[in-house]
């Protein structure tokens, strides 16, 4: 199997190939030539470049590569080509199975537009929009005043956050319109662009579903509640979520379940809604490929989703029935990005100095992070994944807290220290949640500035270890500030009579 993606879900492919018995094949950008998941891999072929477009979105490249490596299936991952539905079509014209959804279902589920007019025709609510792509600004604006501002200026292909703009009145439309158009046509080489309503502070939920490659079976894991975002994009994700109740959870997943039935859905895949204050569900959308946030629902599932895509890719079956499904306790995903909560989360760059990753019971993490190596500016600012889990939502929390304590990365600025400051926020310990949080908590403003006072005793220890080896680079961001806080923690802790000489 040819693994088409790089980083962490990589890596997670590599392993879950291990564990079967099948031969992984890596492909790499010349950026990620000394990457976790080439090492790991049975073989690896170089894909010369760094950018994505002439590397991990080169379709023909990778299929040659696969057909070069005597490959019999292509496994996407998620984003980059995996809701591509001509590169499933590639596969299949090559005699190469494509791990995912059939080329005409990604062809439904990709256009937006044209999946909400679908399933709205089968009486399930979506929010109100636009029926068709409109040409021009003037157009989206009339429509935006018809429907009532706040809209939504979106594009009808893509995911992960990207081509979607706010508009609150007919001012914002047409830069609205702009950005969403030229950001569709730079990550997806497509745009149509639509108006939707925007819901005032929804909670974003999501079904994680498998199913049987001749659709004629649906299965669903249970829900997700992804509201934390920026910018359109999650942050965290939980499962099950705090808000729902048994009626209202049910009412979810046969949603779910009808409209993967709909769009004859295969694989595994996510079909996502839109809460709002009522407590009335509206379809979003149909994200078809493996979820960033899949280990949550493998946590409380206790099935492995990534080898569940194996099978049904090999042998057209789902390996169990809903009867068999059994979901038990609550987990919570914790997206690790280098981005700077403190600057509008802006991606940021630099060597990993240092890295200490958490353990004990109940936490996985997902990651192809190392020492020494470079985060570069070319792909996903994502660099790993902390997973925990508990009895219940509070006890995940609980480990949580205990978990990002221990996580430490130094050399480069991630979200860590907004994950700190979220487990022990009152809004997210009460599970009162919607995508509006970040706003609506302040909690930004309750970082400390460059982090300095999220990090306990033994990160400024480690620091202090590092510099009196010189193991930070010349160019380390901070060096001084780090330098001086480490000291202090230092002289502090020994005053206070932390450390005692051996007799």
């Amino acid at each position: 199997m040819l693994i088409a993606n790089r980083g962490e879900i990589a890596v997670r492919i590599v392993r879950a190939l291990k564990i079967i018995g099948m031969e992984s094949v890596a492909i790499y950008s010349d950026a990620d030539a000394s990457a976790q998941h080439v090492s790991m891999a049975d073989k690896a072929f170089r894909l010369p470049g760094v950018f994505a477009t002439e590397t991990y979105l080169d379709a023909e490249k990778i299929i040659q590569i696969a057909r070069s490596a005597d490959c019999d299936m292509i496994h996407p991952g998620y984003g980059l080509l995996s809701e591509r539905s001509e590169f499933s079509k590639l596969c299949d014209d090559n005699g190469i199975k494509f791990v995912g959804p059939r080329p005409e279902t990604l062809a439904t589920s990709g256009n937006k537009l044209e999946c909400k007019k679908l399933v709205e025709s089968f009486g399930i609510p979506v929010v109100a929009y636009s029926h068709e792509p409109l040409n021009d600004p003037e157009e989206a604006s009339k429509f935006a005043s018809e429907i009532g501002f706040p809209v939504l200026v979106k594009s009808a292909f893509g995911g992960g956050g990207r081509g979607i703009r706010e508009a609150k009145n007919k001012h914002e439309v047409k830069s609205a319109f702009d950005i969403s158009k030229r950001e569709a046509a730079g990550s997806f080489g497509k745009f149509a662009v639509y108006v939707e309503k925007k819901l005032v502070s929804p909670r974003h939920l999501e079904v994680q579903i498998v199913a049987s490659d001749d659709s004629q079976e649906i299965v669903h894991l249970g829900e997700r509640e992804c509201s934390i975002q920026r910018r359109y994009q999650k942050l965290v994700e939980i499962s099950p979520s705090p808000a729902l109740d048994d009626e209202s959870r049910k009412l979810l997943w046969n949603y779910a379940t009808k409209i993967a039935k709909i769009v004859k859905y295969s694989n595994v895949g996510t079909v996502e809604f839109l809460r709002d204050s009522s407590g009335k569900f509206y379809f979003l959308e149909i994200n078809s490929r493996l979820q960033v946030e899949h280990p949550v629902s493998e946590f409380v599932s206790g099935i492995d989703i990534v080898n569940t895509q194996f099978e049904i890719a090999c042998n057209k079956k789902i390996p169990f029935k809903q009867k068999d499904v059994r979901l038990s306790g609550c987990a919570i995903e914790f997206r690790v990005n280098a981005e700077d909560p403190l600057t509008d989360f802006s991606p940021t760059i630099g060597k990993v100095e240092y890295l200490q990753v958490p353990q004990g019971s109940g936490v996985r993490v997902d990651t192809a992070l190392q020492e020494g190596m470079t985060i570069s500016p070319y792909y996903d600012s994502l660099i790993a994944k902390l997973i925990v889990y508990g009895a219940n939502f509070e006890d995940a929390r609980k480990r949580g807290l205990v978990a990002l304590d221990e996580f430490s990365i130094f050399g480069i600025e991630t979200t860590i220290p907004f994950h700190r400051e979220l487990v022990r926020n009152d809004q997210f310990v009460r599970g009162e949640m919607n995508t509006n949080f970040i706003a609506r908590s302040g909690i930004l403003k309750q970082i400390p500035r460059l982090a300095e006072n999220s990090l306990n005793d033994h990160h400024f220890m480690i620091a202090a270890l590092l510099l009196s080896h010189n193991q930070f680079s010349d160019n380390a961001p901070d060096r001084q500030v780090v330098r001086s806080q480490a000291s202090k923690r230092t002289d502090s802790r020994q005053r206070r009579g932390r450390f005692i000489d051996a007799l």
